[in-house]
Formats: structure tokens, C-alpha cells, sequence
């Protein structure tokens, strides 16, 4: 069981680990800083195919399995392994068996799995430990997010962070499922009005045992309005993340008309928040974007933020779920400093910002993205239309080109389009192979990335969870205190 909610707000944690990627804020990683007394906090995103994925590896170390046996109801874990479990995992050459996409009536097995999924990322981060767990999600990625929510409930979340949008019905979600009712999600549809998503967790948990503790919700936003809207017109929102510009990821549009500096959106100061403002409020708040130092974390408190959330030093840590060999490189190229951030206006099908770090043979280079075949086949960023026949329809600007037209879809939206579904999840070595090919990665970082090079030294080239929160926190890892000066990494 999850500690009491108002212990988790009491304590406060100084630095919340931000919910990364695919799977790149994986158990793993979550465990480790949630061990070391900070929030650890896993990604909701596409835990459904990671789940499937992993199973069809073979599941090595039998971490996968270990949670699903804890899972309350048998019979999904038992459908899941006749459906996805390999022994000892496929071939290199072979594809991954494909997950169904979601829609707004989604399969039984598309609620297994997103159900299984929350449940096995939060119960695996939070086993032997009595330390603080969160999960992520994206507002704009609707469809998985009920029996997600619903899974990680089941293990015991702690905590719930949401962006990438208005999250206005989340704490509603939380109320309801907590109680195991059935819940109504609003879904976006273009052009035409919402639609209601249903899920009722007895589909999935026919008999649950009592009522599940209501973790706390934490929304993740970039402007004052929306901070003054959630606290005073949402009831259950206990906290906000103020997420900056330079923050890794999806980035909020800047507001007002869009002005391109060397292709990059620029920010100004309607796109600051005001924190005075937000203190007014009464409610908890973290700092999120550039704020990885412990320089960051004093300022923050001292403007009255309980700390900071922290992503991509998190990122490229040994418990990070991104494939080593990819972590390893982005790193040399940290010590080398050669390494780059992009803030693409175009990449992203959800049309916000996404920055792309520069890395060859990933998304990044305009061969390789030119180069891959579009595909649309996992889906979590599609949109929702009303067809000519008043059918619900699902279209992603970076599908096939004429796909996208025939739905209904403008050619201008397609233009710089990446996959950034089948790239993230190849960013953290779970990529389709295709022909015996995988997917290249697509890996992102905040505007900070060169900054890593506090943590690594000459005979240094890689760090752990526990170093980066020591170094925030002022200290080594052995108690001596940090002199957190900016390094010359190209001495390195």
C-alpha cells in the first residue's frame, strides 16, 4: 500500500525525477531515486507495447513476470503470456508481434495490457522499499490513460503527474477509479465534439478487494492562467510542475504569433511564469527546465518552490531505460563537446516543440528521417475526426502522406513529421524491426544536456541515480560537499 497521502505531501520531496520518453524513466530508474528519498516517477507512455515487447524478449530476469504474478486478477496475466510471452525471446530478424492501436472502444486485450502494463512498471519501482513512486502521462495521449491510471492504482501509485495539455479531468479519474467506478474521458476529436472514452475497471478486475488510496495529482504546466484556472475551478489538483522552455521533451507553444530563430521557436516573456502568482495559490510547486544544478535547487526554494524536477541528468544515468549504447554515445559526445539540442517546431505529429539531440544514424539527421518508410502502427499520437460518414476516424500527420490526405488531413501538417512513437521506443532498444532492420532512435534532452559534464571526469563516464541526487542535493556520494562550478568539458 501506497504511504498516506499527507505523508507524501509532507515530506515534499526536493527533487522530483521527471517522467521521461518510452520507458526511459523506466522502474528501474524510478526505484533508485525513490530509494534515495526523492520522488522517482516512471513513464505512462506506451507502457501497454512495452509490456508486449519486453514479454517477447523473453524477459530475462523475470522482473516482467514477477509483477504479473502479483497482479489481482490471474486470468489477464494468464491471457498476456499466451498472447506475448517467448521463451527465451525471438530471433534478432524477427518483428515484434504487434499490439492493437487504441480507439475510443478499445479491445479487451488493449485493456489487459495497459492495465498489466501501469501495474507492472509501479509495482516493480516501488518493490523493497518504502520510498515514493509517481507516474507520467501525457494530456494529449488519451486513449491508454484510463486503464493505465487504473494498473497503477492497483500497485500502490503514489503520486501522479500529468502535461502536455489541460489535464482538467484527471482528478475525477483518480476519485472514481480509487473506488473502482467506471470513469467517462472526454476524448479530443478535431473539427467536431467530444466523444466520451469508457472504461470500467471491472472489465479488466471483476471482483476488487476495498477501495484503492487516491494518489496525490501533480499538474504539469507552462503559464499562470492555466495554474489560476486549475487550482480554482478543478478540485483535487494538489500541486503544480512549472515546466520552462528548455525543459527535454514536448515543449508548450509559445504564446502568441510563433517566431523561428535558426528554426528554433523563440520564448519571451508572456511565456514566463509568474511564481508570486502561483504562491498565492497555496498549493506545492517544483521547477522544471534547466534546473539541474544545486545552485537551481537553492533558488527555487528560495522563491518558494518546495525543489526541482529533474529529467535529463536522469536521462543518461546507468538506471535510465535508454539503450546503453545510445546513453554512451550521447555522453562521448557530452565529454567531447560536440553535443547538440535541437528545439524542432515541426517533429512532433502532436504539433508542439519536441527537442531532438543530435546524434548520427538517429532521427536527428535528415538521411535517416528521409530515409525511413512512413509508418503509422503504433498510434499513441493520433487525433480523433468525425468522418463524412459520422464515424470516428484516427490520423497522424507523420502516416503515409496520402493516408493522412484521404482522411481528411492537411498536406501542410505532414511536413517535417516524425515518428516520434516507433523512435522513442527504439531510443530505449525496444525498436520494430522491419525486414531485420530496427527503427532508428529519436532521443531528446532538455536545453542543459552539455551540463551532464559535472558528473563524469577523466576517468569517468558514466554516473548513477544516486550520484545526481548527491550532487543536487550538495553533496558526493561519500558526504563531501560539491563545488558545483561549470566545467571546461572540452579539456576533458
Amino acid at each position: 500500500m501506497p504511504p498516506d497521502p499527507e505523508a507524501v505531501m509532507t515530506h515534499r520531496p526536493s527533487i522530483i525525477q521527471g517522467g521521461m520518453g518510452v520507458a526511459v524513466s523506466g522502474w528501474q530508474l524510478a526505484s533508485a531515486v525513490a530509494r534515495a528519498g526523492e520522488l522517482g516517477v516512471v513513464s505512462g507512455t506506451a507502457l501497454d507495447m512495452v509490456l508486449a515487447r519486453r514479454l517477447q524478449l523473453g524477459d530475462p530476469a523475470g522482473h516482467v513476470r514477477r509483477a504479473m504474478a502479483a497482479f489481482p486478477e490471474p486470468p489477464v496475466a494468464e491471457r498476456i503470456l499466451a498472447d506475448y510471452f517467448v521463451e527465451g525471446g525471438i530471433a534478432d530478424d524477427r518483428s515484434f508481434k504487434a499490439v492493437p492501436m487504441f480507439t475510443a472502444a478499445p479491445h479487451r486485450r488493449n485493456l489487459d495490457l495497459a492495465t498489466m502494463g501501469g501495474f507492472v512498471e509501479v509495482w516493480l519501482a516501488k518493490d523493497g522499499h518504502d520510498g515514493i513512486v509517481g507516474i507520467n502521462f501525457l494530456e494529449k495521449i488519451q486513449m491508454p490513460t484510463p486503464p493505465t491510471l487504473y494498473g497503477a492504482m492497483l500497485a500502490g501509485v503514489d503520486v501522479v503527474l500529468v502535461g502536455a495539455g489541460i489535464p482538467r479531468e484527471i482528478p475525477r479519474l483518480l476519485d472514481s477509479l480509487a473506488a473502482h467506478e467506471p470513469v467517462s474521458l472526454p476524448l479530443h476529436v478535431a473539427d467536431g465534439d467530444r466523444v466520451a472514452l469508457d472504461f470500467d475497471p471491472k472489465s479488466v478486475v471483476p471482483a476488487p478487494s476495498g477501495r484503492l488510496a487516491r494518489p496525490m495529482f501533480l499538474a504539469i504546466i507552462a503559464s499562470t492562467a492555466l495554474a489560476i484556472s486549475l487550482a480554482r475551478k478543478t478540485p483535487g489538483v494538489d500541486g503544480f510542475v512549472i515546466e520552462g522552455p528548455t525543459a527535454g521533451g514536448h515543449n508548450a507553444p509559445p504564446r502568441g504569433e510563433v517566431e523561428l530563430v535558426d528554426g528554433e521557436p523563440l520564448y519571451g516573456t508572456r511565456d514566463e511564469v509568474d511564481l508570486e502568482k502561483v504562491r498565492e495559490l497555496g498549493l506545492p510547486f517544483w521547477l522544471a527546465g534547466g534546473q539541474a544544478t544545486p545552485e537551481r535547487l537553492r533558488e527555487a526554494q528560495a522563491a518558494g518552490a518546495a525543489g526541482i524536477q529533474v529529467g535529463t541528468v536522469f536521462a543518461f544515468c546507468e538506471e535510465s531505460g535508454m539503450a546503453p549504447e545510445l546513453r554512451a554515445e550521447v555522453l562521448a559526445e557530452v565529454e567531447a563537446g560536440r553535443v547538440t539540442v535541437f528545439t524542432d517546431p515541426l517533429a512532433s505529429p502532436t504539433g508542439f516543440p519536441f527537442k531532438v539531440v543530435g546524434l548520427e544514424g538517429s532521427l536527428s539527421e535528415r538521411d535517416v528521417a528521409g530515409g525511413r518508410e512512413r509508418k503509422c502502427d503504433l498510434g499513441y499520437l493520433r487525433e480523433v475526426y468525425v468522418g463524412p460518414d459520422g464515424r470516428l476516424g484516427y490520423r497522424c500527420p507523420a502516416e503515409p502522406v496520402e493516408d493522412y490526405l484521404r482522411k481528411g488531413g492537411d498536406r501542410s501538417d505532414t511536413v517535417g513529421r516524425k515518428c516520434i512513437c516507433n523512435g522513442l521506443t527504439a531510443t530505449i532498444g525496444l525498436g520494430q524491426r522491419r525486414q531485420g532492420v530496427a527503427e532508428p532512435p529519436i532521443i531528446t534532452a532538455g536545453n542543459d544536456l552539455e551540463e551532464l559534464g559535472r558528473l563524469l571526469g577523466p576517468d569517468r563516464h558514466s554516473y548513477a541515480a544516486t550520484d545526481v541526487v548527491a550532487y543536487l542535493l550538495g553533496s558526493t556520494p561519500d558526504g563531501e560537499p560539491v563545488t558545483p562550478q561549470p566545467r571546461d568539458i572540452s579539456q576533458v
